[in-house]
């Protein structure tokens, strides 16, 4: 062979070697592209599903709450309370209560001839806040449901009388009965004028289940450790041992004098 012909497929070889490694960082290149296309696309999913999910959860809470409706005449901050007595009333008792919770219903036996004898003479306002504790923590929705089913009562001006029914008809706390917004509406047959289409209508579509989930809100965010929970001048009195319906009654009376 020829030098020259030597000299020929030496500059072939060198220029199929140079072609080759053109074509491998090609092949790199583009090997790179689409990994990180598709690292980019993973995440991009990811973070839609996260907005989605987030989104979700929002919506799944809104759900469960619905809008808040505040009962008619409510009062206080955010108008979380229903107010029992005359507002011109120098002392106000702060409570606040969940229709199934037994200790509740053992205040109310006890301390309600006194409340209603302050309140109907003026001496004092009683300011009840609903809660859903029971719920929690024994699951269902009786709590709900009745703090429900009583701001129905209150728009029609009826719930001081259909509060203390719900109470003495109160099931054992494992008894979720107050679930059942038929019971809620038979209960109602014992308050004269309360059951109306109205009133069935507000506890059927539980229009104020809002503001008893935002009136439950605000119960924790107090840092209040149980049910009831009874304010006087900002001090828990159910938690004074030496409390008494007769204390009570001398405590309003002696600041209503100062």
């Amino acid at each position: 062979m020829s030098e020259k012909n030597r000299e020929g497929k030496r500059t072939a070889r060198e220029k199929l070697a140079v072609e080759r490694e053109k074509q491998k960082s090609a092949d790199k290149r583009r090997r790179a592209l689409i990994v990180g296309g598709a690292v980019v696309a993973v995440l991009g999913l990811a973070a839609v599903i996260g907005v989605v999910a987030a989104n979700a959860g929002k919506d799944d809470e809104s759900e469960a709450s619905g809008p808040v409706v505040a009962p008619s005449g409510a009062q206080g901050k955010d108008g979380l309370a229903i107010p029992v007595g005359k507002d011109g009333a120098k002392s106000t008792l702060t409570v606040w209560e969940d229709f199934r919770c037994p200790a509740c219903k053992a205040f109310e036996t006890r301390y309600r001839p006194v409340i209603h004898e302050l309140t109907e003479a003026g001496e004092l306002k009683a300011e009840y806040h609903l809660v859903t504790l029971i719920d929690g923590n024994m699951g269902g929705t009786g709590s709900r449901n009745a703090a429900n089913a009583a701001a129905c009562a209150q728009d029609a001006g009826k719930y001081p009388a259909y509060h203390d029914v719900l109470f003495d008809n109160q099931p054992p706390e494992v008894d979720d009965a107050y679930a059942d917004n038929d019971k809620l509406i038979e209960l109602a047959g014992k308050v004269d004028g309360l059951d109306t289409p109205a009133f069935r209508k507000c506890v059927q579509n539980g229009r104020h289940n809002g503001w008893v989930a935002k009136s439950h809100q605000a119960f924790n965010k107090g840092g209040f450790s149980g049910t009831p929970t009874v304010l006087f001048k900002g001090e828990n009195i159910y938690q004074d041992r030496a409390m008494t319906p007769e204390k009570l009654k001398k405590m309003v009376l002696e600041a209503n004098k100062g």
